[in-house]
């Protein structure tokens, strides 16, 4: 979801990889051994859990948490929980890492302390204060000073406990005194709008005695607001804190006034001391991405010379495949090149052209796309995104039962358990081998066209390159549909969303084994048992030393790798698409209460979205992807309550809560995708309720009135290539403006080979130039296009500097924040903002 800005489009998202823990606290008991999983959070969102490590101090997680962020948000966060033998989870630690400080890890491996987790600590959204200090004119005639402390409102407060009754304490904090006042409850909202003022006497008259006021109090640098948000609880432990600030009255300046958002923030020394060490480390390495997308014609020129990358001769001197040479990982320059060419349909041509250099380099079929080239990136990343489905649909089954089964698998007699028998586990993985063979050797008509006719390609440059070897025709496809594409599928089928973790240690191992095996069985290899350094998997693939075996793969990638031939939408099987628990309105007649809410299993194929009691039982509601008209959010004030979106229907609208921002956004992505094709789909729609005999958005009191509101729709049908292709010119751009200075040792380079006629001198060695002038020329329009689009980057920022007003709703004070707000205040001829 990009947030819009003034024509630019940001774009927030953020990888993942949850490593490892290491010296948590042992359980204080005779079994010191624990039970530990890890979540991620936004704020105080949990948008991401991983799988439980059971009796363990040390745990490992080795999981990869992808999402786009879709909205603002202060820490990302990650708290270490502990289940005890009653299945009741306990907070042990946490990492909370600033928004502004993400760029310091970026891509490291880094260990983090783990810091006490209180309810001081845990803090989220943010307060509207307005403060004004004026003379007041006491019946004395005295001139006393007051401060009309005005509190507005608060956005974006946690829920405890289910709930958030919040109210406001107001202090005013002297050297000799403190004033307390408190707002009144607002109940069941954590958006609260107070509108209250107190009012509190800042100097004492001259009628006080200094008894009553043993410190001067005319200088205000002394006084300070405090602002401390509670949540109001009926619980015997008294309320809870949900955050504050500390305002210094000499944010007044001159004027008097002072106006401004502020962050909510932990309470001074609030909860128990606890030494760091004692809670242990968390493993992590962060990626997050903030992309600022201009209009689509800031693109143009660089958008235009990667699109032409497949028609350049030779394609070396392409601007994609420059990307690809100075890039420090070629899977950096992949990623974005890949969706791009997806995205305007010109991924086949490219990949056929760079495949084909790469082949025409290559001097032993043996090892034809055996490298980590661009060409191999590539062809994993279209996989990827083209294949997903086709992925879901041939192995998701099996890896299931696979997970579910348990059955014992070790063939090697050293790892063998006692109670297992070496001849029952050969037959077990060999039952398993079999039928995940079987079921990738019968799935060619489900290939997706896009990979069908890049394998053609392949097979043709292969099999043109190396007349003599009557396999490489095979091998030039088979090592990736099997190498890189089904075998480590199988081996983690967490990272290609068959499974929502990583599996346990004997299942993994399982799946090992049998990745191993199918991967052998792909290659063709003229002898395969030498493949294996162990002598037991030499031993057991003799089991599948028949030429049945080749005989099946090579029709598989006969069928594969036939252009044109196969359409992936005549396949009539349904597939899984997405599926888990959220909370649903219900759609009948009763229509007050809470109880008309209630948790539902929901499902959803390319023929149908339905809900069930639990999982596994029959369907309770199953409406056809065709009768989908929309899918778009529901406004929270609706039923008070977050995350909700609708599915609206010919009759009516099916209410339903995801249980956090990132699943809300997945659904609502996955839904609108498949039926965007629908005929019938509306172009308006109504983003509140009908409760109560009207609509709450336009106060229309017919049910069946056209909606008030534009859809957003928009996104293209395909499931697997919804792209942006503006998004990825703008990280493209990101990546040449970071490898500036290998763009220019690459000039460097071309006009080294154009006048030098000798041996290649090393610096230079390390790129692909197979045509000086050429290559020169790209990069010359490279360059330029780069820098015209660093000028517009400057220039958005320098005026978004300017116009970046602290305190206001869109940038709150915080506590990094005050002294810019200071400054800012002081350059400026009015301190109000």
């Amino acid at each position: 979801m990009a947030v819009e800005e003034e024509g630019l489009r940001v774009f927030q998202s953020v990888k993942i990889k949850i490593g490892e823990a290491k010296n948590i606290p042992p359980y204080p008991g005779p079994n010191r051994m624990r039970d530990c999983y890890c979540t991620v959070n936004l704020d105080q969102e949990e948008v991401f859990r991983t799988k439980i490590v059971e009796k363990s101090l040390c745990p490992f997680y080795g999981e990869d948490f992808y999402c786009e962020i879709p909205r603002s948000f202060r820490h990302l966060s990650f708290y270490i929980f502990d289940r005890d033998v009653f299945r009741r989870d306990y907070s042990i630690g946490k990492v909370a890492v600033k928004k502004e400080d993400l760029q310091k890890y970026h891509g490291k491996d880094t260990w983090f302390q783990l810091q006490p987790v209180s309810a001081d600590s845990e803090v989220q959204g943010k307060v509207h204060l307005e403060l004004r200090l004026s003379e007041v004119i006491t019946d004395s005639g005295v001139i006393s000073h007051k401060l009309a402390t005005r509190v507005l409102e608060c956005q974006g407060l946690p829920i405890v406990n289910g709930q958030c009754d919040p109210y406001a304490a107001v202090s005013l904090l002297g050297p000799s005194r403190s004033d307390a006042k408190k707002t009144k409850v607002k109940r069941k909202t954590n958006n609260p709008q107070f509108e209250e003022v107190f009012y509190f006497e800042v100097t004492r008259p001259l009628s006080y005695t200094k008894r009553q006021f043993d410190v001067e109090e005319e200088d205000v640098d002394k006084l300070a607001l405090r602002v401390d948000l509670w949540n109001a609880s009926n619980l015997k432990f008294g309320d809870e804190f949900l955050g504050g600030v500390r305002v210094p009255l000499r944010v007044l300046g001159q004027a008097g006034v002072h106006d401004a958002w502020y962050f909510l923030q932990p309470r001074e020394n609030g909860g128990k001391s606890v030494k760091v060490e004692e809670l242990g480390s968390l493993r992590l390495n962060i990626v997050y991405t903030e992309d600022h997308v201009f209009p689509s014609e800031h693109y143009t020129p660089l958008r235009d010379l990667l699109l032409y990358s497949s028609n350049v001769e030779p394609v070396s001197a392409s601007t994609a495949h420059i990307l690809g040479e100075v890039c420090r990982e070629k899977q950096e320059a992949a990623i974005p090149l890949v969706r791009l060419f997806l995205h305007y349909g010109s991924i086949v041509p490219f990949i056929s052209a760079i495949a084909h250099a790469e082949v025409n380099r290559t001097q032993d079929p043996n090892t034809i796309f055996r490298g980590n080239s661009l060409t191999s990136k590539c062809i994993d990343e279209t996989m990827k995104l083209a294949g997903m489905h086709y992925l879901q649909v041939t192995l998701k089954p099996i890896i299931d039962e696979i997970c579910a089964e348990h059955k014992p698998c070790e063939i090697d007699p050293v790892k063998l358990k006692e109670s297992e028998n070496l001849d029952t586990n050969r037959e077990n993985l060999r039952q398993y081998v079999d039928r995940i063979f079987n079921v990738i050797t019968t799935s060619g008509v489900r290939c997706p066209t896009v990979m069908c006719d890049i394998f053609f390609s392949l097979r043709e440059s292969a099999a043109t390159r190396f007349q003599v070897d009557q396999d490489v025709r095979y091998t030039a496809v088979s090592s990736f549909i099997f190498l890189r594409f089904f075998a480590p599928a199988i081996l983690s089928p967490n990272l290609f969303h068959l499974r929502p973790h990583h599996p346990d240690p004997a299942t993994s191992r399982t799946l090992t084994l049998i990745s191993k095996t199918i991967q052998t069985l792909g290659s063709l290899a003229k002898s395969k048992s030498a493949n294996f350094k162990e002598s037991y998997m030499a031993a057991f693939y003799e089991y599948f030393n028949e030429q049945k075996y080749a005989d099946a793969v090579k029709n598989f990638l006969d069928l594969i790798s036939t252009s044109g031939k196969w359409d992936q939408k005549s396949i009539e099987t349904p597939i899984m698409l997405k599926e888990g628990f959220m909370i649903k309105r219900a759609q009948g007649r009763n229509r007050f209460g809470i109880k008309n809410f209630k948790k539902r299993w929901f499902r959803l194929t390319n023929h149908e979205f339905t809900y069930h009691k639990t999982k596994g039982e029959g369907a309770l509601c199953s409406i056809p992807i065709e009768n989908i008209l929309a899918v778009e959010r529901l406004e929270e004030e609706s039923f008070k309550m977050k995350n909700m979106f609708q599915v609206i229907q010919p009759e009516r609208a099916l209410y339903i809560q995801a249980n956090n921002c990132v699943e809300a956004r997945d659904w609502i992505d996955i839904l609108t995708k498949v039926s965007q094709c629908n005929r019938k789909r509306l172009s308006t729609y109504h983003p509140s309720a009908y409760l109560n005999g009207h609509w709450l958005c336009c106060k229309l009191s017919a049910d069946t009135a056209p909606g008030c509101t534009p859809c957003t729709g928009g996104l293209p049908a395909n499931i697997q290539l919804d792209v942006d292709g503006d998004r990825e010119t703008e990280r493209i751009y990101s990546l040449f403006s970071t490898y500036m200075t290998k763009l220019i040792k690459m000039q460097e380079a071309c006009g080294s080979k154009s006048v030098y006629d000798g041996p290649e001198q090393e610096e230079y060695s390390s790129f692909v130039i197979d045509d000086p002038q050429e290559t020169y020329k790209t990069l010359k329009q490279i360059v330029s296009a780069v820098q015209t689009l660093e000028q517009q980057h400057t220039k958005y920022k320098r005026d978004k500097f300017k116009k970046t007003k602290i305190g206001s709703q869109e940038h709150p004070i915080g506590d990094k924040s005050f002294q810019c707000y200071i400054r800012q205040q002081s350059e400026s001829s009015t301190y109000s903002i």
